[in-house]
């Protein structure tokens, strides 16, 4: 008899994809998944910057609320909507091989450009309007289009197509793996290099939230990428160690060669104007290390008072005193 698991998770396009994905490397082990969707805070509030409600912290509580409840078995979250520490009883069990973790610069659907970087940045002309809810991306791109307007967009990935192929904006800066994982590679117009937009900690991961000590964690460890949960270890550290949430001017990417990981980092502040860079490489058994000297040094370099400014300037768009 298949012992059944019930898997909690959005009900949006690519968290279903996630899910559905986790349910399929499950099922040769004798795991029958039932997928429980749960609306989150993130989800009703479809309409206002993620800046302006709470961060993207808002996609995950209620699911991880009822993973503590016992009302799920596991949850499946894109793990950088995550936050850095996660609620008392939970940990990651297990991710998913990392798909393309860079930013994609998405042009209207009538405009075809040679695919090389340098290109589709001419063809953004000097003063194009970006569409992106993140500030990480907004506070980097800031350096690389200087002249840019950015405007928040929300909503499911064909809403937002819609909206820039209507002429709402000139480009969406957009996640690649959620473009490549819903089958729509072919609207990247370019991807950003790493060390030009660091992308953000855990993009392009599935992590599968479990209870700690569960014995779910030993059947979810089967299907677990060594090499993707040590880059998660490690961009996790180190936002872990700056006490940054998911929506502040920090971008974090960890790759891996045979047994060795390399990280880079970045703090920036809002206006894009100081950026505060970090890097260190070692054994992928020391990923937490890693990332944790990488934050600290960030701090001694001056990222915490970038961080308090953001924060504050968050504060004042919601109405909230620092």
């Amino acid at each position: 008899m298949p012992r059944e698991l019930r898997l909690g998770t959005r009900g949006s396009q690519l968290a279903l994809w996630q899910a559905n994905a986790v349910a399929a490397l499950l099922q040769p082990s004798g795991i029958v998944c039932r997928i429980v969707v749960i609306k989150t805070s993130g989800d009703r509030l479809q309409e206002a910057p993620l800046s302006e409600v709470g961060g993207k912290r808002l996609f995950v509580k209620e699911i991880e609320d009822a993973l503590l409840r016992d009302e799920i078995d596991l949850a499946v979250h894109s793990s950088k909507d995550m936050p850095a520490v996660l609620p008392e009883g939970l940990t990651i069990g297990a991710v998913l091989p990392r798909e393309d973790p860079l930013d994609a610069i998405v042009l209207p659907e009538t405009v075809r450009v040679n695919p090389a970087i340098d290109a589709v940045l001419a063809a953004l002309g000097p003063t194009p309007v970006l569409g992106t809810s993140s500030v990480r991306r907004v506070a980097q791109l800031m350096r690389i289009v200087p002249g840019a307007r950015f405007a928040p967009i929300r909503g499911n990935l064909d809403t937002r197509l819609r909206k820039l192929d209507r002429g709402e904006y000139g480009a969406l800066i957009l996640a690649a793996a959620g473009l490549r994982r819903l089958g729509m590679a072919s609207r990247i117009s370019a991807t950003l290099p790493a060390a030009s937009c660091v992308p953000a900690p855990g993009q392009g991961i599935v992590a599968i939230e479990i209870r700690a000590g569960d014995g779910v964690g030993s059947l979810v460890q089967a299907i677990d990428d060594r090499r993707a949960h040590a880059a998660l270890d490690a961009e996790r550290a180190v936002v872990e160690a700056l006490g940054g949430g998911c929506q502040t001017p920090i971008g974090v990417f960890a790759s891996t060669s045979g047994d060795e990981l390399d990280l880079m980092a970045v703090v920036v502040s809002l206006d894009g104007r100081r950026a505060i860079r970090g890097a260190d490489r070692g054994r992928m058994g020391d990923a937490v290390g890693i990332g944790a000297r990488v934050g600290a040094r960030l701090l001694a370099d001056g990222a915490g008072a970038i961080l308090a400014e953001a924060d504050r300037s968050q504060g004042a768009v919601e109405g909230i005193q620092p």
